[in-house]
Formats: C-alpha cells, structure tokens, sequence
C-alpha cells in the first residue's frame, strides 16, 4: 500500500474493522457486549443492536461511557492506516508531499447583525422567531434546551462575527455545515473541502458575496489542476501544517461526508487532526453535528412527550392494532416503555448502512474524550434535513416524505445549517454547563426533529412513512 493512498484502512473487509472497534470500544464496559460483537456473523445485518449496547453500557455509568468512547478511539487510531504507517504517525511521522500556502477572500458586504432564519420561504427574525422557536417546543420538534440557546445568540448579536476565533470548517461545501451563516455574519473561516472546481467554485463565491474572511489551502501546479483545495485522505500532514500559519484560537469543525467506507476514513482523517491540534494548541476547539438517525439517550421529559403521543387519537392509532397484527408486532411499536429515565431513542437506519454508523459514532466519541479532557466541544443533535445526499437514496427520500404523518418535522438545508451554526455560536461563547453523564451532554441543545418524541420506535414507522411519502414525491 503506498503512502498517496493516504487514510486507508488495514483490509478489504470494513465489517472486520467495525467489528474490531466496537468489540474494543466495549471489552473494558461490557465484556458480554464485546464477545457479542466479536462472536456476531451477520454483521451488516445485526450491527444496529451492538451500535445501541456501546450507548446503553454507558448509561448510568459515567466512567464506562468515558471507557467506551476512549477505548474505540484507540482502537480505531490502531487499526486504520496511512499508507505503511499508522495514522498516528500520518501527521508527524511521513515526509511532506505539498506544502500550501494561502489565499484568502474578503467578502464586500457587510455582516448581517440580527439572527435571522430562513423558514418556509420566510426570513424569521425577531418575535417571529421567537414564535417559530416556542412552537417548535410545543410540537416536540427541538428541545427546551434548544430553543433557550438560540434565544441567547438572539440576544447578543454581537456574537455572531466570533471575533477571535477562527473556525476551520471541514467540508465546507456540504449542506450541513456553518460555512453559509457564518459567512453571512462576518466570521473568519479556514475553508477546507476537495479540489474540485465546482466545489472549490461554490466556496469562492459566498466568500466574495460575504461579510466574511475566507482561507483556503492552495498549491502551485503545473499540470492543470485545481489550484486550491486539499484532499484529506492524503494531503492531511500538509492540511495539519498549514494551519499553523493561522494564529489565535482554532475551532476544528469536522463536516465531511462521503459515501460508503471513505466517510470513515475521512472522518477518522479529520479525527487524527483533531487530536494533533489539541494536543499542540490546547485552546482548539472542536465542532461537531450529530445526525439524529442515530442512537441517543432521551431525557424523561421528551420521552413523556413521546408516551403522551402514543395515547393521543390520531390517524395512525386507529390503523395501530390492525398494522401491529398483520406484522407480528413489526410495525407501529411503541418508542420508549412508559416512565423511562432516559429513554433510548434507537433510530439508527439500516439504509445508511454499518460504515456511516461507524463514521458518526467516532465524532460523538471524540466530542466525549475531548470534553472530559477540558477541551471546549460543541456537539449538537441536527434535524433530519433534506440533503442532496439523503434524497439521493430513494427510501429514504420516501420516508422523509411521509414523515411528518408520524410527528416528525424534516427541515430544508438551509434552516437546518443557519440553526446549527447558532447553537455553534452558542456553544463557543456562552460555553456549556457540564453534565454528569455524556449522554446528558449529547441531550443538551437537541434539535432532533420530532423523532425523541414521536409515539413510535422509528424503524417501526420507517417503511410506512416511506409507502405515505410516494404519493407526495409523485406529485
């Protein structure tokens, strides 16, 4: 395997590597739990169980959730690669093969001093937002924690330029990230995303109609490539050294996405510069969004929310008893017993498959590392939203379709990015309280959608929502 291969992991066989993770992540915790996955032989089939056990061997036990995260990020820093080294040693231990140097772009307009947010093809601002915020409490949409925090930057606009700080966003150019509002709001941002020219084109132009400061790694070449841009997987020593050029405190977003297996490597590409930026700039802080398609504990209060919504007469209760009886208790099951303190919200998709599981699993386990570590971490629960990414698959655009049908809100990319990049401001200026257990932290600032509180467990409503949103993506 050579070095321009860059992140790569130790075979073919990217079960075998989650299954080794997991099976670490767990041995300490739960050994029961990491025999099960060790002994598991149907893995892209039963993986969602062993993915919910390294959550619910941490409840209640702060020091086996701490075990857990810190046990699989080792595990995962053992096993992945970078070419013939191992990825530790990717950053400081591999001769250079490109060295960047930077442009920057700044934007002629002038920052936006009002959090605003783009809704429905409205811009709320204000005691509409206000509104907008509060009715999303009600409908279980966004957690009372959520909408606090928004209220806050509402309230201090002057936090909206982060001032100081410096936010190296990771896959600038995707849908979720903060790049756009940030931009908007006139923050200094490191854009990093690949070399490719639409990309690099999309980047370029907010830059130019921002208020904001742009960075961006560039190169010289002389074989008509892209000029600027920078490739992770194998330019990440390159990546790790340019950013010391930037002074002043870093926050390290990581908002890659890729497909299949490379969404590991690349997440575990932006991990190993997160540990070598803490490590050597302990002031770094680092960014995180958690997809809501995953496994979370779910404080009392949403989940009475959910009970309280599986008693209400609706529509789908009325079909309840039928559906449940033609499959054998399959469908349309109730999402948490009645009384759980917390809950656990087990909406992990087995569309997305086992390597996108594994891919946000480590970012949550890194956000608990580094924050029991001291360092500042921003990690906060995202609405499902429709990506280009997600309505590409086309079950999943189907159940998002028909989604709202069980009480769950799906947002537009850009409410979802502008509401994210707030609870970001939020984070690095008002700072977050520390909580007892990480999935207390993980709770705080939710905005999942609806699904901590829908009646049902939502793989159990998944392929009805999907049969009711055919209909509405045909017309």
């Amino acid at each position: 395997m050579k070095t321009s291969e860059g992140v790569s992991f130790p075979s073919e066989s990217t079960s075998s590597a989650a299954r080794t993770i997991l099976a670490d992540a767990l041995r300490k915790a739960d050994p029961v739990g990491s025999r099960a996955v060790e002994n598991e032989t149907g893995w892209r089939r039963n993986y969602l169980a062993h993915f919910r056990r390294t959550l619910e061997a941490g409840i209640g036990d702060a020091p086996a959730a701490h075990s857990i995260a810190s046990e699989g990020l080792r595990s995962a820093h053992d096993l992945m690669r970078f070419g013939d080294v191992p990825l530790d040693r990717a950053i400081e231990g591999t001769p250079l093969t490109q060295i960047f140097h930077t442009q920057t772009v700044r934007g002629s307009a002038k920052p936006e001093t009002e959090l605003t947010l783009p809704y429905r093809g409205q811009r709320l601002r204000g005691s509409a937002l206000l509104d907008q915020l509060d009715e999303w409490v009600v409908r279980g949409v966004i957690t009372q924690s959520c909408s606090e925090a928004v209220q806050t930057v509402q309230e201090h606009p002057e936090w909206l330029s982060l001032e100081g700080d410096t936010v190296a966003v990771l896959g600038a150019g995707s849908e979720m990230g903060p790049y756009r509002a940030l931009m908007r709001w006139g923050a200094s941002c490191i854009a990093v995303d690949l070399p490719h020219p639409e990309v690099q084109g999309r980047i370029r132009a907010l830059a130019d109609e921002s208020a904001g400061t742009t960075h961006v790694p560039a190169r010289i070449v002389t074989n008509g490539a892209a000029d600027v841009g920078a490739d992770l997987l194998t330019e990440l020593a390159a990546v790790a050294h340019w950013f010391d050029e930037f002074s002043g405190r870093l926050v390290l977003g990581n908002y890659c996405y890729a497909d299949g297996s490379t969404h590991v490597r690349v997440s575990m590409a932006a991990d190993a510069l997160a540990a070598h930026l803490t490590r050597h700039r302990p002031d770094t802080a680092l960014a995180f969004l958690a997809t809501p398609t995953d496994t979370f504990a779910v404080p009392a209060a949403e989940v009475e929310r959910a009970t309280q919504a599986y008693g209400r007469r609706s529509a789908t209760r009325l079909l309840r008893t039928p559906v449940r009886v033609v499959s054998g208790g399959r469908l349309l099951q109730r999402n948490y017993p009645p009384g759980a303190d917390p809950g656990v919200c087990d909406a992990l998709v087995p569309q997305q498959g086992p390597n996108y599981a594994l891919a946000k699993r480590l970012q949550r386990w890194r956000a608990t590392t580094a924050r029991h570590e001291g360092t500042m971490v921003s990690l906060n629960v995202a609405p499902a939203t429709r990506t280009r990414s997600v309505l590409k698959n086309k079950a999943l655009a189907a159940a998002y379709a028909g989604a709202h049908r069980f009480g769950v809100e799906v947002f537009d990319p850009a409410t979802s990015n502008t509401l994210m990049a707030a609870l970001l401001v939020h984070d690095l200026r008002a700072g977050a309280v520390a909580q007892a257990e990480p999935w207390q932290d993980e709770a705080v600032n939710a905005a999942h959608g609806g699904l901590w509180t829908a009646a049902y467990h939502p793989r159990s409503a998944l392929g009805l929502a999907a049969v009711l949103g055919i209909g509405a993506l045909r017309g």
